[in-house]
C-alpha cells in the first residue's frame, strides 16, 4: 500500500484512490446508460435557485 502525501492527494493510499475512482466510474456508467427522461437545464437551475433562496439568511445579502 503506497501512502500518498496530503499535499498531492486527498486519499491516504493508492488503494483508496483506486477504489474511489472505480466507484465514480461505475456511477458515471450507470448514469450514461440510464433511460430516465432528461431534466431540462432551466428546470434544474430554477430548482437549485429555490434551494439557495430557502437557505439564505435574511439580511446577509
Amino acid at each position: 500500500m503506497a501512502k500518498l502525501s496530503p499535499i498531492v492527494s486527498e486519499f491516504a493510499s493508492t488503494e483508496e484512490e483506486a477504489a474511489h475512482d472505480a466507484w465514480v466510474r461505475a456511477k458515471v456508467e450507470k448514469a450514461l446508460a440510464s433511460t430516465a427522461p432528461c431534466i431540462p437545464h432551466e428546470e434544474v437551475i430554477a430548482e437549485m435557485q429555490a434551494i439557495l433562496d430557502r437557505h439564505k439568511a435574511p439580511g446577509k445579502y
